[in-house]
């Protein structure tokens, strides 16, 4: 079967490139004014927005009008000032809302670490086409991959990198045409993404071009950044093909994961590829209370840790390590260790010295040892000062002392504090 356009012929391929035309053309009559089913005149009135993400636009000299982008910033962005790694996702407008929702989610379970993500709109299916593709007999509706990265590189990146507090490490996630758009930015010399998730990649574009590009950038030098590629349980997209040329790499020339997903179509495969793809940039980043137990004393966890800042993002402990950290030494009896413990967070976790601390304060607050929870608070009482689950823990310990003005001030102060660093809600009401 093949479907035309700009009297040109593609072949039919997972999730049909005429087919998707078509589900967004009916999408958008669906959605046209005096074609609703029903009006929902007030079904917002009262309500509170939950936001996870905003929409911006700047002019772009490339496209020589207005590009559009989306952000999302990790839980506890406005109450640090680390640097954080940037996921760039192509097509936003189909993506951005399920890669940011799962982002925040993988790292809220201290599966991955907490980063950026940015999703790169497009102006439309036409734009979409244009971008993502570089010239060929296609037809004059492809042909600005090159326009699209020079965009990218120096105008959205840049912006990016200037609004916001981000590090070094930039990937780079692509689904369909836009999976394509990936591998091809792989490919550019100089490129400032370090890592690649390619889902369902167009490889089938220009008879299957990209993998005499890919071997032309081989000879070159080596492709350092990783490429995770996937493939649903989909015919023709050039991926198997890919995949063949891949294996006739080595390792040290380009480091790459292929994945198939036999139950997933070309709709579906996005969000369990993009899932998976963020564990393979992040592989065993957190740990629960009974592994750490196998792992033995606290050193052998901690060096557990130190080999995760290998990883593409690196590795903090966050929140969740902090509380299951927290638990293990509990369990595990080293607590006459504590300072020993401490003073090795100190050294080689020093952003999250208050975390860990304000958790062993929390255990000992729940078992009714006030004295060490305070102590072990007033050990950070700097920074504490700052942390809105300092304040929670302080107001705990003065409870239980019966002192309702001191309870008061820290209760007050925590939620200050949450509001001011736009916590979300399941974090506010733990500090409730």
């Amino acid at each position: 079967m093949k479907c035309t356009m700009n009297s040109k012929t593609i072949p039919t391929f997972g999730r049909g490139l005429c087919a998707f035309l078509l589900l967004l053309i009916s999408q958008a009559w669906a959605e046209a004014p005096g074609n609703s089913r029903q009006t929902h005149t007030s079904a917002s009135h009262g309500a509170n927005a939950i936001i996870a993400g905003y929409e911006f636009s700047h002019d772009s000299n490339e496209f020589k009008t207005q590009r559009r982008y989306m952000v999302s910033l990790p839980e506890g962005y406005h109450g640090n000032t680390r640097r954080y790694p940037v996921l760039y996702v192509v097509d936003a407008d189909f993506q951005f809302q399920h890669v940011s929702a799962l982002a925040l989610h993988l790292a809220r379970m201290g599966k991955i670490a907490p980063m950026i993500v940015v999703g790169i709109a497009n102006q439309g299916q036409s734009d979409y086409l244009y971008t993502t593709t570089w010239k060929s007999d296609e037809g004059e509706a492809f042909g600005g991959a090159d326009t699209f990265y020079r965009y990218l590189i120096k105008e959205l990146l840049p912006s990016i990198d200037g609004q916001y507090r981000t590090n070094s490490h930039r990937a780079l996630a692509g689904y369909s045409l836009g999976g394509l758009f990936t591998l091809y930015a792989m490919t550019q010399t100089g490129s400032p993404f370090d890592a690649y998730l390619a889902m369902s990649p167009s490889v089938w574009y220009d008879k299957m071009h990209y993998i005499e590009l890919l071997k032309q950038r081989l000879q070159k030098a080596p492709i350092q950044a990783p490429l995770f590629l996937t493939l649903a349980n989909e015919q023709e997209m050039g991926v198997d093909e890919l995949v063949s040329a891949l294996e006739g790499y080595d390792k040290q020339q380009i480091h790459w994961q292929f994945k198939q997903y036999p139950s997933e179509n070309h709709f579906t495969t996005a969000l369990p590829a993009l899932n998976d793809g963020l564990l393979f940039l992040s592989p065993d980043y957190g740990l629960d209370g009974g592994e750490m137990l196998a792992l033995g004393d606290y050193r052998a966890v901690l060096d557990y840790f130190a080999n995760r800042k290998a990883n593409w993002a690196g590795f903090h402990i966050e929140w969740l390590q902090a509380y299951q950290f927290g638990k293990y030494l509990f369990w595990s009896k080293q607590l006459d260790k504590l300072d020993e413990i401490l003073a090795a967070v100190k050294k080689e976790f020093p952003d999250s010295l208050t975390i860990v601390t304000v958790q062993l304060a929390k255990g000992f607050n729940i078992k009714g040892d006030g004295a060490r929870a305070k102590a072990l608070l007033d050990s950070v009482a700097k920074e504490g000062e700052a942390s809105p689950y300092w304040h929670r823990e302080m107001s705990l310990y003065y409870q239980s002392l019966g002192e309702e003005t001191k309870t008061q001030h820290h209760q007050q102060k925590a939620l200050a504090l949450a509001e001011q660093y736009r916590l979300n809600t399941w974090e506010r009401w733990e500090l409730q």
